[in-house]
């Protein structure tokens, strides 16, 4: 070679390439594709491949090593976006200048040849060349080369430069190793470099050897598990963990502190006898373990100290909720007994230590006092469990009316713990009572795991959503609560799990429902029913204003300062954007505006918001929602009803129409069974009247067309009888009907009107709707007790018992009024005034 060459370079990521040593590559980026291919079109095809100092795609001058090996192309095969070329390294050389070249990367390159000692004939560098010689013989072997082969690479190369080469190309070394190497010109040093490595993987491979036939010999499968586990001790104790036998004697002596029953007490002891003698590796051993940890960790004489000032509960009720006046009162009667009876209890014991405290000290020393003292409270017989049983409530309503949070505020007040398990969608009794510990993964169930989380034995239990437990064949979790919720049976609740009897009369249970009518009739008789009905407007605004409104105004990072909601801004919210009985859809929007607020502050565009009607329909858009209003007008064969259902109540039209026929019934407006039938009553009832009512021509030759509007809505009950009859009668005698008044009850076909449920919420609808009179029976009369004030002194009531007395007030004499539409073609209210 020339004393400088001019040749394409070609970058190297993680490989040095050494003279004499043949090296596949494969190169896939555009400017080492260039360098190749402007390799391959000369005549010896040579290359400098040099490695990269740095990792990237793009190279440049500064990411090279200086010295790299001039190589010659061998095969190439090119594929798709890459090529595959075989190396074979000429000679190491020295890059004088990189330059670029066409889009890749060329060099002015100086061959560099090995230094070799002044006299090649040195002892000490002969016994260094047979020395690598005779150890690159060994590690080849160990590396599972036969020995002839190994014996017959090294005979072909003589001299100690190539030797040490190709011994260095075959090392398992770090990039960095290897452009070390190949730096070193001195053949001598080279070989010294090469040896250490050389014997540096031998020592590994004969650690590797020796770990290898020592477990093979000595070690099973077990006998490995038990090596392990004694390292793991051995690691653990210089890491300063607890020890295994520390820990199972800590469990141990927290089990024997704990005051348990006498079946309980027999049970653990029994266990733990298991403990000893079952093997620390089994499956068995962490089973017995797990059970005895969760035994330990349960409530089982550990109490909280309840608050008995009625004064304070009251207070923190208040502050909690705003109504909910009959829950409250619940509450607070409830702690008024208790304070009643520890009150009675006190008295009792001092009584008692009055008048025999000075015999039974004379009668018994200190050592015959011990055991009693030390005796656990279950086992003292049940006077103290008859003070302490607590009720079960129920809480029954729709949803966001504030069921599940009055529970917590009951523990508040009560400065008891506070736990909460849902019951929606469990299928499986296991879920309540537990699985037995024979099967694998088994643990104990929902209400044993609520004590272990609650950490005392009278906690406030909630059990949500209990009207949504499902069966299957696994069995009825329902059936499994009742003697959860039982107060003559709670006090020795077993859980499979556990499999002694755990004292649940304590613990004051709160379950929550939407529908009374999905609970089992055993397990309703076992709780005290407390029922939540739907907020009217006015307490909707309360609650936005003290509860809902500044918790999303903290939540969206604002202050009162930045955003203040107006009355009227709440109300035209609740109004136009929501439809619930509760206010979870209320708290949503508020949110939204909220959020939509804090936009326009972080943008710059105002430093203090104050939310009107028009700012509340600006950020929120159109009304979503449309409820019914009262016609402004009467009309012939249309009455006006009212409805419940879980979202509150509202006010529904019956729209009656005759025409000529042979006296066909016509029902539409997807009606059920029940409310076809209170039809049909009502046409029967109409037609045996027909002289009295003013009605002609009802001997068959006319066809009666009933329909209900919001046909897609599926509709059902017995409540509509009486608005039915009245649209009907109205349209048969074309007299029309009172477009001002709202009715409900069911009818008989005699006539009589029986009571109905729902009235607060159907009465709230009516009144929203700009009803201003109202037809009840008289059995609901009472109901008005449930009303507002305000709402009773806005409204006119009329109690009826018979349907002569809804029609005399519901149907006018007369030609009806002209209509009168508003603009958005519906018929305009009567009133608006009553829409707050």
């Amino acid at each position: 070679m020339s004393d400088t060459l001019t040749i394409p370079v070609l970058p190297l990521r993680d490989t040095v390439v050494f003279p004499g040593v043949l090296t596949p590559i494969q190169a896939g980026r555009p400017a080492t594709l260039g360098a190749v291919q402007a390799a391959s079109n000369t005549e010896e095809k040579l290359i400098f491949t040099v490695a990269q100092q740095h990792n990237t795609d793009v190279v440049s001058p500064e990411d090279l090593y200086t010295i790299g090996t001039i190589s010659r192309i061998g095969k190439l095969q090119a594929g798709p976006g890459s090529v595959q070329l075989l190396l074979e390294g000429s000679s190491r050389g020295i890059a004088v200048r990189f330059s670029q070249n066409d889009g890749y990367l060329e060099a002015i390159v100086k061959p560099a040849e090995d230094m070799l000692p002044v006299d090649a004939n040195d002892a000490a560098f002969l016994g260094l060349h047979r020395e690598l010689r005779s150890r690159a013989s060994e590690l080849g072997q160990k590396a599972g080369f036969s020995e002839s082969v190994v014996s017959q690479v090294l005979a072909n190369l003589a001299e100690p430069g190539p030797l040490t080469d190709l011994i260095a190309s075959n090392l398992e070394i770090s990039a960095g190793d290897r452009q070390t190497l190949l730096e070193t010109l001195s053949v001598e040093e080279r070989m010294r470099r090469v040896l250490v490595h050389v014997q540096r993987q031998i020592g590994v491979l004969d650690a590797q050897e020796e770990i290898q036939s020592k477990v093979q010999a000595e070690l099973g499968d077990r006998q490995r598990e038990i090596v392990l586990r004694e390292q793991l001790k051995q690691i653990q104790k210089e890491l300063g963990e607890a020890d295994d036998d520390e820990e199972i004697d800590e469990l141990v002596t927290k089990l024997r502190a704990l005051e348990l029953p006498e079946d309980a007490r027999k049970e653990i002891d029994r266990e733990l006898g298991r403990l000893g003698r079952i093997n620390r590796e089994s499956m068995e051993h962490q089973v017995v373990r797990t059970f005895l940890e969760t035994v330990a960790e349960l409530p089982w004489s550990e109490r909280s100290d309840d608050h008995l000032d009625l004064g304070a509960a009251e207070t923190i009720l208040e502050e909690d909720h705003y109504g909910l006046k009959d829950v409250k009162d619940r509450v607070l009667e409830f702690l008024a007994v208790r304070q009643l009876r520890e009150a009675g209890n006190a008295t009792v014991a001092g009584a008692r230590e009055g008048a025999g405290g000075e015999a039974s000290e004379d009668a018994a020393g200190p050592e015959d006092s011990s055991p009693a003292r030390a005796e656990p409270a279950a086992a003292r017989g049940n006077d103290d469990d008859r003070s302490t049983k607590g009720p079960i409530l129920l809480f029954v309503g729709p949803p966001g009316v504030g069921k599940t949070s009055i529970a917590k505020s009951i523990a508040r007040a009560m400065g008891r713990k506070y736990v909460r398990v849902s019951l929606g969608g469990a299928r499986d009794e296991a879920d309540i009572r537990g699985h037995r510990r024979t099967y694998v993964g088994a643990m104990p169930g929902r209400i044993i795991a609520g004590m272990k989380q609650a950490g005392t034995r009278n906690p406030v239990f909630l059990l949500d959503e209990v009207d949504k437990l499902g069966t299957s064949y696994q069995g009825d979790p329902a059936s499994a609560l009742l003697e959860v919720l039982d107060p003559a049976q709670n006090d020795t609740f077993v859980d499979h799990y556990l499999g002694v009897p755990f004292d649940l009369s304590e613990v004051l249970f709160v379950a929550t429902a939407n529908f009374l009518e999905n609970i089992p009739g055993p397990l309703r008789d076992r709780m005290e029913m407390v029922e939540f009905t739907g907020y009217t407007e006015k307490e909707k605004l309360e609650i936005a204003k003290r509860y809902l409104a500044p918790r999303q105004i903290e939540a969206n990072a604002l202050t009162a300062e930045q955003l203040e909601i107006t009355d009227v801004a709440i109300s035209t919210t609740i109004s136009q954007y929501t439809r619930e009985a509760g206010v979870r859809q209320l708290e949503r929007e508020l949110g939204r505006l909220a959020r939509k607020v804090a936009r326009r502050i972080a943008g710059g565009e105002a430093d203090r918001v104050v939310l009107s009607e028009h700012d509340v329909q600006e950020l929120l858009g159109r009304s979503r929602i449309h409820p019914e209003r009262a016609f402004g007008h009467d009309q012939v064969g249309v009455a006006t009803g009212m409805y419940y259902t879980p979202a509150g109540g509202d006010i529904m039209f019956v729209e009656v129409t005759t025409m000529p026929g042979k006296g066909e019934l016509v029902l539409t407006g997807q009606l059920g069974d029940v409310m076809k039938e209170s039809a049909r009553a009502a046409w029967s009832y109409a037609r045996s009247r027909a002289a009295e009512l003013g009605i002609e021509n009802a001997d068959g030759d006319r066809d009666v067309h009933i329909h209900v509007p919001a046909g897609a809505i599926p509709k059902d009950g017995p409540s509509a009888g009486v608005t039915m009859a009245t649209a009907l009668v109205s349209a048969l005698s074309g007299r029309p009907s009172r477009s001002d008044l709202a009715m409900t009850g069911e009818m008989t076909l005699s006539g009589r009107v029986l009571p109905i449920g729902g009235v607060k919420e159907k009465v709230l609808g009516a009144a929203r709707a700009g009803i201003s009179a109202i037809i009840l029976p008289k059995q609901n009369e009472a109901d008005l007790e449930d009303l507002p004030q305000e709402v009773r002194d806005r409204l006119e009531f009329h109690f009826v018992e018979d349907l002569s007395e809804v029609l005399e007030l519901a149907i006018r004499d007369g030609v009806p009024e002209p209509r009168v539409y508003s603009e958005g073609g519906s018929d305009r209210p009567l009133s608006s005034d009553l829409e707050h």
